[in-house]
């Protein structure tokens, strides 16, 4: 893919937007940024795209650039339905995300990892497994570490494995994954996508152009996967903590059963993973299939597991107050994964829902919310539209910032219960990202 000389227009300059800015210029493009952000907030991103050779203009966030522009590189948040994208779209110029874009130039073979929940997890797994087994491995994409920024670097590694989310997917063309996994599909951003069946359509695009070389990774407790399993090239592979089967892994008691591509029956001791909650044996299973295809042993596995403690901010223990367990979920930004943290603990909980709200389905928290749940406090913009929905099933109690609702928590609570943070909702009102959330409640759970 010849760049040199060519206008491109980068949409967005938060840590993805400057990475493929900085690479375009390397390419000898004619680099254009824009950010609907006020001027005087983008000096840092101006400051790292100026220390990078080449031509780069800012321009006004406004369609009328688009005279000048030949390709166009959106930010991963900037939504379809953006002004500047739409009207690309009728002018019939190309739009390509940036996994897109780095896909084009990427020399290791990729293992890409989607789905509403569990992606950060499965990708940092694998990449640990990978690691431990001795093989050089990049582990980025949607993670942290642009995919488009280990572009620009030697490319050294035996494999990339790739977190993806569905804004990228939205605007691939040739990305073909060595390996890919979607993990699950519930109701989330339907805010950028306009409709959940758009949002999923979009995460399955991640198996479009893989070949009969190929390995696609399918829940099998997702009554779609198995139409979607018979319209795809690439060979297939189940994971189910539900069903058994003959194709994939499967959870037999404390076992977890593995049949090979080659159709190899494998066993592997459920004790070995050291998360909690039924979602995480989900995810190990899909990363030891992925695992076991890039030539891992069984052996090095489990071993790799036994040292595995999770990521941050995904259902972490935080502390514990008088026989009060806390729990950081600050990861958990939609319905999905509330369920999964709900379902992970057997004690009475008292959970703290809210944040900027994703137009969640909070209703089918309804059954979970009767038996799991003792006090349901509500904080953030969307706290009255989840009151309105889900508001006096159990106990519920609304406040204004995230700080109010741990102190809310921590006074009602008796000794035995778990205080969980999992919004089910983004960050954006009170936070930067799910991370400052999730440290915040760290501290102030600490000096509770």
């Amino acid at each position: 893919m010849d760049l040199a000389g060519k206008n491109i227009l980068v949409i967005g300059l938060g840590k993805t937007g400057i990475a493929s800015a900085r690479f375009l210029l390397g390419q000898g493009a004619n680099v254009f940024v824009t950010d609907a952000k006020p001027f005087p907030e983008l000096n840092e991103a101006f400051s790292e795209i100026g220390t990078a050779c080449g031509n780069w203009k800012f321009c006004e966030y406004d369609p009328n650039i688009l005279t000048q522009i030949e390709l166009i590189i959106p930010s991963p948040g900037v939504p379809p339905s953006n002004m500047i994208l739409a009207g690309a779209v009728e002018k019939n110029i190309p739009v390509v995300s940036e996994i897109e874009l780095a896909y084009r130039f990427l020399k290791p073979p990729m293992i890409a990892i989607t789905g509403t929940n569990g992606k950060t997890t499965t990708t940092t797994l694998i990449g640990n497994i990978l690691a431990k087994e001795g093989k050089k491995v990049f582990v980025g994409g949607n993670i942290g570490n642009p995919l488009i920024g280990y572009i620009d670097g030697k490319q050294e590694d035996e494999f990339a494995v790739v977190e993806v989310s569905s804004f990228q997917l939205q605007w691939i063309h040739s990305f073909r994954p060595s390996v890919a996994i979607l993990l699950n599909t519930t109701c989330d951003h339907v805010d950028y996508h306009g409709s959940f069946e758009a949002y999923r359509n979009a995460k399955e695009r991640i198996f479009q152009n893989q070949g009969a070389s190929d390995l696609a990774i399918l829940n099998a407790d997702e009554p779609r996967s198995w139409d979607l399993s018979k319209n795809l090239h690439a060979s297939v592979q189940f994971f189910s903590i539900s069903a058994h089967g003959s194709r994939g892994m499967f959870l037999d008691h404390n076992t977890l059963v593995h049949y090979t591509t080659q159709n190899e029956r494998e066993e592997y001791p459920l004790d070995m993973i050291k998360i909690p909650g039924f979602h995480n044996i989900e995810n190990v299973m899909a990363a030891v299939m992925a695992a076991r295809y890039c030539g891992c042993s069984r052996e090095g596995i489990i071993s790799a597991m036994g040292g595995f403690k999770g990521i941050a901010h995904r259902i972490e223990f935080t502390d514990e107050k008088n026989g009060v367990a806390f729990y950081d979920d600050s990861k958990g930004t939609n319905v999905g994964a509330v369920v999964r943290a709900l379902e992970t603990f057997s004690r009475p909980i008292i959970l703290l829902l809210g944040g900027r709200d994703k137009e969640g389905d909070f209703v089918t928290l309804s059954t979970l919310l009767s038996t799991k749940v003792k006090e349901l406090v509500l904080f953030g913009e969307a706290r009255d539209r989840i009151d309105g929905l889900i508001g006096g099933i159990v106990k519920t109690t609304k406040t204004t910032t995230l700080k109010e609702a741990i102190e809310i928590a921590h006074r009602h609570s008796s000794s035995g219960d778990i205080v969980l943070l999992s919004p089910g909702c983004a960050s954006f009102d009170e936070f930067s990202n799910y991370k400052e959330r999730g440290r915040f409640f760290k501290d102030v759970v600490k000096n509770l």
